[in-house]
């Protein structure tokens, strides 16, 4: 269940991502495209904390799991924070920031993917 759910939200934010940065080449400010896509990239992270806190005293490993379960109760956080800077930020560098935001997010994610396929059960 985990490896979909980090593969989907991976997925999206490389939508929001490379939606961001068109945005930053064409100077245009959020939209409602840009809404629905931080929409469905939170969806995923929430669901994605709530997977990672049932299955994380599953990952052997000193401090693996905590920090997993730490990444993915971190991870929901991030994007409406971006997204708000972003609203605020009326120049061409507010998707510089959403794009930032969707890296950090997509890293995190990726994190969580290589401690559950290194540390989870077999």
């Amino acid at each position: 269940m985990l490896v979909p759910l980090t593969t989907f939200v991976m997925i999206a934010v490389g939508v929001l991502g490379i939606l961001s940065l068109g945005y930053l080449a064409i100077n245009r400010l959020v939209d409602d495209a840009l809404l629905l896509v931080t929409a469905v990239v939170e969806l995923g992270l929430v669901v994605l904390a709530v997977v990672t806190a049932i299955v994380h005293r599953q990952v052997t490993g000193t401090g693996e799991g905590a920090t997993m379960l730490a990444y993915a109760l971190t991870l929901p956080i991030l994007p409406p924070i971006v997204v708000f800077i972003a609203l605020k930020e009326k120049t061409r560098w507010a998707m510089g920031v959403v794009i930032a935001g969707a890296f950090t997010v997509g890293v995190m994610t990726y994190r969580i993917l290589q401690i559950w396929q290194t540390s989870g059960p077999a």
